[in-house]
């Protein structure tokens, strides 16, 4: 019997490899165990029985265009669509052998923090079903912390892989800007959108980086690496110098349990061999989260204006009048959020007002991303908590926009600058798990990945929900 509780992507390639399971053994038993766990989590929107690959399974986030199967970003509004192209990514994915299982649960639109906006209910945690897994990437952090992937896709624009890894207890990459291709993504923030690993482990992680990450022609924005992606196999930080943000330690809300995981795994650090001390970052958290609160909703405003009900998804036919169709369309179609984003975008990027609000903001994005280039000339890496807070109980924060947004304030800066960041498990608090978050200079995902692994060893975090695992045994 295959235990997809446990069963890491690298552990599963050996046993293709060795034969002990075959492709279509593996794809069959994360399904199985899709049907007999989602239906009380939700993480998957649908599941995809064609065995494409022979290769480990992956599930990818629903705004990765899958040809030939339904993608539609959360979102009613793109009921039905089925695109007859893969994203760049779904296509190095295919070519790497990798098995589609299916598309996971997300914020519509990628636009939440907690997978509650989703137009197709919410997915709850894989540690307590009465919380959220975060957002926006929720359903693929809990596919992968319920077993029901081995890995996955998700993105993150504000802290959207980041943080759901945090909340689930997985590991999460937000690749450096540009590193991989959006070529195919259904777009949120195209200068801050980015595609990234979830997996049960950091060299998982990299596995999957190496596999989607390179230049692509589709894509005007990508770069070629500069190096190839290395799998970490050291377990010292040696000469490694971590910075941690004075104003990210003293940020009110932070949970004391959240405060207490975090330190224990910097006095982990320590221990093995990194430099640690404090830093600086006071305008980037200051104002990290209103300039993204404009820049995000105006690049939405302006991307989502496509989805109009003429040439695919929804649409509201009760008019006859193009006006009145577009704006049943939109109405019906758009959730809340998505509806009071496109309202601020719109409005800030209005005549008038545009540099005011759009154009001060993007002066704001480049003063932070200097705060963090004067960082990196005395540290490698800088550390903090990855949310401020456990996963929190469902409908807690829906009430509340603000409160919502806050979810993202510690991950929301680097996002800002266009770094890369990588969010481990580091402990519990209240039964919960606890990410910590290691930010790098542009390009230096091998870095992450070393000190995250040394780290994850030293931790010996258990990545299986306590409920699953008793239900297990």
């Amino acid at each position: 019997m295959i235990d997809t509780l446990r069963l890491t992507a690298e552990e599963a390639s050996g046993l293709l490899e060795r034969g002990e399971v075959s492709p279509a053994e593996l794809h069959a038993a994360y399904l199985g165990a899709i049907e007999e766990r989602d239906g009380e989590l939700n993480a998957y929107l649908r599941t995809v029985a064609e065995l494409d690959g022979e290769g480990v399974p992956i599930a990818f986030k629903d705004l990765i265009s899958t040809r030939g199967v339904e993608t539609t970003a959360g979102s009613r509004i793109l009921s039905g669509y089925t695109p007859v192209f893969d994203a760049t990514v779904a296509t190095r994915c295919r070519e790497a052998g990798l098995p589609l299982l299916g598309k996971t649960n997300m914020d519509e639109f990628a636009m939440g923090s907690s997978t509650e906006n989703s137009g197709f209910g919410p997915t709850r945690n894989p540690w307590d079903p009465e919380r959220v897994p975060g957002g926006s990437s929720g359903g693929s952090a809990a596919a992968v912390a319920a077993g029901l992937a081995p890995w996955a896709l998700g993105s993150d624009t504000g802290g959207s892989v980041k943080q759901p890894a945090a909340l689930c207890g997985v590991v999460g990459l937000r690749p450096t800007y540009g590193t991989v291709s959006r070529y195919g993504i259904l777009a949120f923030a195209s200068s801050l959108d980015q595609i990234g690993p979830l997996t049960k482990t950091v060299r998982d992680c990299a596995l999957l980086y190496r596999t989607i990450a390179g230049r692509d022609p589709c894509d005007s924005t990508t770069v070629d690496l500069p190096g190839p992606v290395e799998l970490p196999e050291g377990e010292d930080l040696r000469r490694v110098r971590i910075g941690l943000p004075r104003q990210m330690l003293e940020l009110e809300g932070i949970e004391p349990g959240v405060a207490r995981a975090v330190e224990s795994a910097l006095d982990l650090a320590r221990e093995l061999g990194a430099e640690v001390a404090e830093c600086e970052l006071p305008r980037s958290v200051e104002y990290g989260l209103p300039c993204y609160y404009l820049i995000a909703p105006a690049e939405a405003s302006s991307n989502l204006a496509r989805y109009d009900g003429v040439r695919y998804g929804l649409r509201v036919d009760e008019a006859w009048e193009l006006d009145a169709m577009y704006e049943r369309t939109r109405d019906a179609g758009f959730g809340d959020e998505p509806k009071r984003r496109i309202m601020l975008g719109t409005y800030a990027l209005s005549a008038g007002y545009y540099e005011a609000y759009y154009g001060q903001a993007q002066k704001v994005r480049t003063l932070i991303r200097r705060e963090h280039e004067a960082v990196f000339e005395c540290f490698d890496l800088i550390a903090s908590a990855t949310s401020p807070t456990v996963a929190f109980p469902l409908g807690a924060k829906t009430q509340n926009p603000l409160a919502m947004y806050a979810s993202d304030l510690l991950t929301i800066p680097s996002n800002l600058a266009g770094l890369p960041g990588l969010s481990i498990p580091c402990g519990l608090a209240d039964a919960l798990p606890v990410g910590l978050q290691l930010i790098g200079p542009q390009f230096s995902e091998n870095l992450l990945f070393r000190a995250g692994h040394a780290l994850e060893q030293a931790l010996a975090f258990d990545a299986v929900p306590a409920r699953l695992a008793g239900a297990a045994t």
